[in-house]
C-alpha cells in the first residue's frame, strides 16, 4: 500500500538538535584556546606534504606583512608633507620620496602575496594526495572485525565523506589565519607607534561578526553530525536505484515505487533539516552584520572626537584611518578564516581521531616468524563474539588439521563456520583460547606473513574491476605457467578463452571495452585466484554455490587432485561434497556437536546424518 508507513529504523531522523549537547559549550573562548592547535596540525600535515612549499607560504605572508607596516608608515610621511604649510607644488615634492616608499612597499607586498597564493596553491593538492593516502593505507590494514563494528562505520564515514575532503581547506585556513594575524600585527604596530589608544578601535567593527560566524559554525557541524547516519542510508538507497548489481531485482520485484518513496522520506527529512539550519544561519548573520554596523559607525565618531579635540594631527587620523581600514579588513579576513578553520577543523578532527583509532586497531610487531609449513593446526577452547552481538559466534570451538588432510566443516546457516575458517585463516582473532601452527601460537606472528601461507576461496568474493590476469594472480608476478596452470585447475581458462582480449580483458562493463562475466564465471575465476597462490593452506567457503552440478562436480574433483600433499579446509552445505573429507567438524550455534568422517557420523545418527539424509532424499 503506497500509504503505508515505513519502517525506517536507522533512518529515522533525529531532530536537528540531536548532537546539540556536543557543540552547546563551543563559545568564541573554546575557538580561541583551540585555534593554536588547528594551526599547529594543520601546518605540520604541511609540512609532512612539503617543506619548501610550506615555509614558502609562511615566510613570504610574513614578508608581505612586514611591507604592510612599512608601507603605512610611510603613508604618514605623504600625508604629513602633504598638511604642512606652503605652496602646493613644495608640499608635493616634499611627499615625493615618502610616496616612492610607498609604491615601494605596495610593489614588494604584491610580489610575497603572489608568491605565497603560488606556494599555497601548489601545496594544496600534495596535501589532499597525502590525506588520502593515510586514511586508505589504514582502512585496508585495520583488523578485520572492525568492519563488524557499527562505531567504526560511522566514524569511517566522517573521515571519508568530510575529513580528507578539509584536509586542504584547513591548511589553506590555517595559512589564512597566518596571514590575517601578520597583517594585524603590523597594523597594530604602526598604531601602536602613531597612537596607542586607537589600538582599540579595531574590535568594535569585528567582534559582532566573529560571534555570528562561531554561533553559525556550531549550528552546522551539529546539523551535519547528526545527519551522517541518515545520509550513509541514503547513499544505499541511492546506490539500489542506480547500481547495476541490484537493477535487475529493482525490475524484477518492481521495487521501484517502494525504493523512491524510502528514499524520498530520507531525503525530505534532510531537507527540512537543512531548511532549518539556512534559517538559524540567517538570523545570526543579520544581527551579527547589525552589530558590526553599530561597531563602525562608533569607529568613526571616535575619530571624529579625536581630531575635534586636537588630540591628534591630521595627518596622524589619516594614516589611522588607512591603518583601521586595513586592520578591518585583515580582521574580518582573521574572523572569516578562524570561522573556516574551525568549522573545517572539526571535521579535520573527525579525521585525526578516525587516523588515531584505526592505528590502535592494527596489528603490532610481532616477535615470531611464521612457519613454512606445518605438521598440524591446533585450535583450543576459541571462543569469538562480534562487537555489538549479545552471544558469541564461537564457544569453546578446538579443531585439529593435520597436514595434507582435507577437513570439512559443515553446519546450518550462523552455525559459526566461515567465522571459524576466518579465525583459522589469520582473518580473525579469538577473544580467548589458541590457535597454533605446530608450536608457533598466531599470536605471536604477522597476520600478513601468516596470510601469505594461507589461500582463501570465498563465496562471497569480490569481483576486482580488472583485467582477468589480475583478477587471479591478485598483482604477483609467478609467471605465465603458474597463471595457466591455476586457471586450468579451476577451469577458469575455458572462460578466458571466451573473452575477446583473453587474459588482457578488463571485467568490468561499466568501463569502455569492458566484459561481465556470470555468476558460475566469475566463481572458477575465484577458485583460480586461490589455487595461484599455492599455499600450504587452501580454504574453500562454498566454492560451488553458484556452479551447476556438473561444474560442482568438475571443480571437486579438481580440488581433490589438486589437494594432493596440501591441507584443504573445505566449507560447504553440500554433503555429498564432503563424504571424502578425512575429518568433519559439525557445528551448530557456536559449538561443534560431532566430529569424524562420513561413515563415523552417519553411525551417529546426529545432526550431520539428518541433514545429510535430507539432501540425499530429494535425489532419489
Amino acid at each position: 500500500m503506497q500509504n503505508e508507513p515505513l519502517e525506517l529504523g536507522e533512518i529515522s531522523f533525529p531532530t536537528w538538535s540531536a548532537h546539540t549537547d556536543k557543540m552547546a559549550q563551543v563559545g568564541f573562548l573554546t575557538i580561541a584556546r583551540r585555534l593554536p592547535s588547528l594551526v599547529s596540525q594543520a601546518l605540520r600535515m604541511a609540512w609532512e606534504a612539503s617543506p619548501r612549499d610550506t615555509l614558502a607560504t609562511v615566510v613570504l605572508n610574513l614578508l608581505g606583512g612586514l611591507f604592510t607596516a612599512f608601507g603605512l608608515l610611510a603613508t604618514t610621511g605623504v600625508l604629513t608633507a602633504l598638511f604642512s604649510e606652503g605652496p602646493t607644488p613644495d608640499r608635493v615634492v616634499a611627499a615625493l620620496p615618502s610616496l616612492a616608499l610607498v609604491g615601494v612597499a605596495a610593489v614588494l607586498r604584491t610580489a610575497m602575496q603572489a608568491g605565497a597564493g603560488w606556494a599555497q596553491a601548489r601545496l594544496t593538492p600534495q596535501i589532499s594526495r597525502l590525506a588520502e593516502e593515510r586514511l586508505y593505507g589504514l582502512t585496508s590494514q585495520v583488523e578485520l572485525v572492525a568492519y563488524d563494528d557499527p562505531d567504526f562505520h560511522d566514524s569511517m564515514e566522517r573521515a571519508n565523506s568530510r575529513g580528507v575532503a578539509t584536509a586542504e581547506y584547513v591548511v589553506s585556513a590555517a595559512v589564512d589565519v597566518v596571514t590575517a594575524v601578520v597583517g594585524i600585527t603590523a597594523v597594530a604596530g604602526v598604531l601602536g607607534v602613531l597612537y596607542p589608544v586607537l589600538l582599540p578601535l579595531l574590535l568594535l567593527a569585528v567582534l559582532p561578526d566573529a560571534w555570528a560566524a562561531v554561533r553559525s559554525a556550531r549550528m552546522r557541524y551539529s546539523t551535519m553530525y547528526s545527519l551522517i547516519p541518515v545520509r550513509r542510508r541514503k547513499w544505499i538507497i541511492a546506490g539500489l536505484l542506480a547500481e547495476r548489481r541490484s537493477a535487475a531485482e529493482v525490475r524484477a520485484f518492481t521495487m521501484r515505487g517502494f525504493l523512491l518513496r524510502m528514499y524520498d522520506a530520507v531525503a525530505r527529512a534532510e531537507q527540512d533539516v537543512m531548511l532549518t539550519l539556512a534559517k538559524r544561519q540567517m538570523t545570526a548573520r543579520i544581527v551579527g552584520e547589525a552589530l558590526g554596523g553599530i561597531g563602525a559607525a562608533l569607529v568613526y565618531v571616535a575619530l571624529g572626537v579625536l581630531l575635534a579635540t586636537a588630540a591628534i594631527p591630521l595627518a596622524v587620523a589619516g594614516t589611522a584611518v588607512l591603518a583601521i581600514r586595513s586592520g578591518q579588513s585583515s580582521l574580518a579576513t582573521l574572523m572569516f578564516a578562524t570561522n573556516r578553520l574551525y568549522e573545517q577543523g572539526l571535521y579535520f578532527t573527525d579525521f585525526l581521531e578516525f587516523c588515531a583509532q584505526a592505528e590502535q586497531r592494527l596489528t603490532g610487531p610481532r616477535p615470531l616468524a611464521v612457519p613454512e609449513g606445518f605438521s598440524s593446526i591446533t585450535a583450543r577452547d576459541v571462543t569469538f563474539t562480534y562487537p555489538g552481538a549479545e552471544t558469541p559466534a564461537l564457544r569453546g570451538v578446538s579443531v585439529e588439521i593435520k597436514q595434507g588432510e582435507v577437513i570439512a566443516l559443515v553446519g546450518e546457516n550462523g552455525s559459526g563456520k566461515t567465522t571459524l575458517a576466518k579465525i583459522l585463516a589469520g582473518l580473525y582473532e579469538p577473544d580467548s583460547g589458541t590457535v597454533h601452527w605446530d608450536d608457533t601460537a598466531l599470536r605471536d606472528v604477522s597476520p600478513d606473513e601468516l596470510r601469505s601461507r594461507t589461500a582463501v576461496i570465498a563465496q562471497d568474493h569480490t569481483r576486482w574491476p580488472l583485467t582477468a590476469r589480475y583478477n587471479i594472480t591478485m598483482g604477483t608476478d609467478k609467471g605465465e605457467p603458474a597463471l595457466h596452470a591455476a586457471a586450468a585447475v579451476a577451469g577458469a581458462d575455458e572462460v578466458v578463452d571466451e573473452l575477446p582480449h583473453g587474459y588482457r580483458t578488463l571485467l568490468d562493463r561499466r568501463f569502455k571495452d569492458g566484459h561481465e562475466l556470470s555468476g558460475g564465471q566469475w566463481q572458477r575465476i575465484a577458485v583460480a585466484r586461490g589455487f595461484h597462490r599455492d599455499a600450504v593452506l587452501l580454504i574453500c567457503d562454498e566454492p560451488t554455490a553458484a556452479l551447476d552440478a556438473r561444474a560442482e562436480h568438475a571443480l571437486f574433483e579438481r580440488i581433490r587432485a589438486h589437494s594432493d600433499g596440501r591441507t584443504v579446509l573445505l566449507i560447504t552445505h553440500r554433503l555429498a561434497s564432503v563424504r571424502y573429507a578425512d575429518r568433519i567438524y559439525v557445528l551448530d550455534h557456536g559449538t561443534i556437536t560431532e566430529q569424524g568422517d562420513h561413515s563415523t557420523l552417519m553411525a551417529l545418527a546426529g545432526l550431520y546424518a539428518d541433514l545429510y539424509t535430507l539432501q540425499a532424499s530429494a535425489y532419489r
